[in-house]
C-alpha cells in the first residue's frame, strides 16, 4: 500500500504533521499506537499547556485548537495557576479526531505496532505495521517521525543523540563541563529529563482544606512543603474540577531505569511503564487521603483505570541529528534585557526559522533544580519566556533526506530541550513538517530541497491556522496585519530589532493593534479602579472589593498598562482567575 505521506505518532507533533500534509492535498496516513492520537494535550493528560500565552503567540495549529477550546469550554479556560489555559483531555481529543475525520485524504490507523523501518541508502522506503492483526507494508514518498521517542528514526538507523552533551561541544551555559559528564554517576543515572505519568483527581465541592489532613507519607512527605495541600491540588485545575497531578516537586516524576523507555526489549519498556504507572496511582491515593476526600480520583480516560493517562509524558527521549541543532545559546536572549533570541541565518542572510518558540527553560531530575541561564523577561505583568526561531534544518537529516522529524525528537541539545518540549512549539513544529511534506510532494523534491522561504510563506498563509515563523512582538494574531508584518520580517530580518519589534521603515503603512480592539472572549468582566505598580514590577488594580493583581496576554494592553504611573484609573474587560489568582485583562482604557 503506498501513501505520498506516513506519519508514525501519537505524540502531538504527529498529527499536527498529518493534518497539514493532508490539507495540502497528499495522501496521508496517520499511524499512531493507542487509540488516542492527540499525544500531550490529550492522551497524556498534560491539558494545561506551558508557553505561547501572550496572543501573538497563539498562532498555527496551536492557536485553532486554543480557539476552539474557548469557544466549548462553559467555564472558559482560566481554570489554574499554571498556566493561562486549561481543558480536559478529552476536550481537545475530540477537536483533534474532528479535523482529522473532516480531511477527505487522511487516513488513520489506531492501535497499531510499528515492527520495521525499510531503508533504500539515503531514504526511507517503508514501514512494516502490524493493524487489526494484519502485516502490512506501507510505502510513502514522504515519512514524518511524530512519536515523542523517535521511534521510527531509530528503526531506520537515522544518527540520533541520547543524553548529555558537554559544555565544550556547543558552549552552552548551563550544560555541565566535560569532566563533570566523566566523573559524576548522576548524568548516566539520568540521561534525560524525567516523565511523568500524569493521573487526574476530581476536586469536591466547598472550601478546599489548605494543610495536610494526615501525615504525609514516604516518598510523598515533602510535596506539600512548598505550596501547600490547595495549592498543589488547584496548580493543574480544569474545567469541572477535574484535577491534572503533574506535580514535580516530590510528586509524580519518575526517575529511575529511564533508559529502557528505549530499550530493543518489550519486556523492560513494559516494567517501566507499569513502575511509573504505580508510581502515579500511589500518589493520587496520597492526595486523596491529605485532601479528608476534597479530592476524589478522576474519570477521564477510556479503560478500567479511568483516572490514569493512556500514555506517559515524556519531556525526553531520542534526539536527531539534524543539518541544524538547536541549542541553549539560540534560546538566550541576544543581548542583554533584549526580548528574543538570535535569529538562524543562511549563508546569504535569510532567516530559516520555521517556528517560534516562548517557554521559558525548565529541567526535572530528582533533588534540586538544576541551575539554568535566565531566558525570561517580565512581560504583562509578569514573567514570561523570551521567543526563540526552530531553523527548517532541525526536522530532517542528510542521512534520511525523505524523513522529517515532527516532535520533540527534533534535532536539539539536551540543555535545550527543556525550553523547545512544550505542547504549543511541539503543535507548530508539526504544523511546519507537514507542511513541507506537502509542498515537496506537489513540486516532486526532497523536504531538505526545499526553499524555506516558500515554506515560511505557505505557513504564514495557511488559509486554516496561519502560523507564526518570526519572533514579532508587536502584532497578535487576530489583528488583520499580523501576516503582513511576519512576512516583511521574513524578508527583511535585519529590521527585527532586540526587542522583537521592525523598524519603522518596514511599518510605516501599518497599523498598531489598539487596546480597546481586542476580540471578546466568553466569560468577560468589566472593572475599574486604581493602577498600582508594585516593587516587583507586578501590576495591581485597587478597587472598592479589593486589589486584584492583574495580568495581560495583549500587546495593545501591555503598551498602554506599562506606560501608567501608580494611581492612574483604568477601565478593564478582563476575565476572572480565582486560582491563579488574578484577572486576565482582554482590553483596557484610560478612565
Amino acid at each position: 500500500m503506498t501513501w505520498q505521506v506516513v506519519v508514525w505518532g501519537g505524540g502531538t507533533g504527529g498529527v499536527a504533521a498529518a493534518l497539514q500534509s493532508a490539507r495540502c492535498g497528499a495522501s496521508t496516513l496517520l499511524l499512531t499506537p493507542g487509540i488516542w492520537l492527540g499525544g500531550m494535550v490529550s492522551a497524556a493528560g498534560v491539558s494545561a499547556p506551558d508557553g505561547h500565552e501572550i496572543s501573538c503567540w497563539q498562532s498555527g495549529l496551536w492557536g485553532a485548537l486554543l480557539r476552539e477550546l474557548e469557544q466549548t469550554t462553559e467555564q472558559g479556560l482560566d481554570q489554574n495557576w499554571v498556566s493561562c489555559f486549561g481543558f480536559r483531555p478529552e476536550q481537545a481529543e475530540r477537536i483533534l479526531q474532528t479535523w482529522v475525520e473532516s480531511e477527505s485524504t487522511l487516513t488513520w490507523w489506531s492501535e497499531t505496532e510499528l515492527l520495521e523501518v525499510s531503508r533504500q541508502g539515503h531514504r526511507v522506503e517503508s514501514l512494516t505495521v502490524l493493524h487489526d492483526n494484519i502485516r502490512s507494508q506501507v510505502k510513502a514518498e514522504v515519512v514524518i517521525d511524530g512519536s515523542d521517542l523517535g521511534e521510527c528514526m531509530a528503526m531506520a538507523d537515522v544518527p540520533f543523540r541520547w543524553g548529555w552533551e558537554a559544555r565544550e561541544m556547543w558552549n552552552e551555559p548551563s550544560a555541565p563541563e566535560r569532566h563533570q559528564l566523566q566523573n559524576n554517576p548522576f548524568f548516566e543515572q539520568q540521561p534525560i529529563q524525567s516523565p511523568t505519568w500524569v493521573v487526574m483527581g476530581q476536586l469536591g465541592d466547598g472550601a478546599p482544606p489548605d494543610h495536610p489532613v494526615i501525615a504525609p507519607i514516604a516518598p510523598f512527605e515533602h510535596c506539600f512543603e512548598t505550596y501547600g495541600l490547595r495549592r498543589t491540588l488547584t496548580y493543574g485545575r480544569l474545567p469541572g474540577g477535574l484535577v491534572m497531578l503533574n506535580w514535580p516537586l516530590h510528586g509524580n516524576d519518575w526517575h529511575q531505569g529511564l533508559g529502557r523507555c528505549i530499550s530493543a526489549d518489550a519486556i523492560q519498556r513494559q516494567m517501566l511503564s507499569r513502575e511509573m504507572q504505580a508510581h502515579s496511582r500511589d500518589f493520587l491515593h496520597h492526595l486523596c487521603a491529605s485532601s479528608d476526600g476534597w479530592l476524589q480520583p478522576g474519570r477521564v480516560f477510556p479503560g478500567e483505570e479511568p483516572e490514569l493517562a493512556l500514555m506517559p509524558y515524556w519531556r525526553e527521549g531520542r534526539r536527531l541529528i539534524g543539518r541544524e541543532t538547536v541549542s541553549e545559546k539560540d534560546l538566550l536572549p541576544i543581548a542583554p534585557e533584549a526580548k528574543r533570541g538570535p535569529l538562524p541565518l543562511d549563508d546569504k542572510g535569510h532567516c530559516t526559522s520555521i517556528a517560534v518558540g516562548t517557554y521559558a527553560n525548565d529541567h526535572h531530575y530528582p533533588g534540586k533544580d538544576w541551575p539554568l541561564a535566565p531566558k525570561s523577561c517580565r512581560w504583562g505583568g509578569r514573567w514570561t519566556g523570551t521567543p526563540f526561531c526552530i531553523p527548517f534544518g532541525a526536522l530532517f537529516s542528510d542521512d534520511a533526506t525523505n524523513l522529517l522529524l515532527a516532535d520533540k525528537a527534533f534535532s536539539v541539545s539536551h540543555i535545550a530541550n527543556g525550553a523547545t518540549r512544550l505542547q504549543p512549539l511541539i503543535l507548530n513544529i508539526g504544523q511546519a513538517a507537514g507542511m513541507a511534506a506537502g509542498l515537496a510532494i506537489q513540486r516532486g523534491l526532497e523536504p531538505a530541497e526545499l526553499p524555506v522561504r516558500d515554506l515560511q510563506q505557505a505557513l504564514i498563509s495557511d488559509r486554516q491556522a496561519p502560523a507564526a515563523v518570526m519572533p514579532i512582538w508587536s502584532w497578535p494574531v487576530w489583528h488583520h496585519q499580523w501576516a503582513e508584518a511576519q512576512r516583511r520580517a521574513c524578508f527583511e530580518p535585519s529590521g527585527l530589532d532586540c526587542d522583537g519589534c521592525l523598524d519603522r521603515g518596514l511599518t510605516t503603512d501599518l497599523l498598531a493593534p489598539d487596546a480597546a480592539d481586542t476580540p471578546i472572549p466568553p466569560f468577560i468582566r468589566a472593572f475599574q479602579g486604581r493602577f498600582r505598580r508594585m516593587p516587583d514590577d507586578s501590576w495591581q488594580l485597587e478597587t472598592d472589593q479589593g486589589r486584584h493583581p492583574l495580568i495581560t496576554l495583549e500587546p495593545a494592553v501591555q503598551a498602554l498598562i506599562s506606560s501608567c504611573s501608580s494611581g492612574a484609573c483604568l477601565a478593564l474587560q478582563a476575565c476572572v482567575n480565582p486560582w491563579g489568582p488574578w484577572l486576565r485583562v482582554v482590553r483596557a482604557s484610560l478612565s
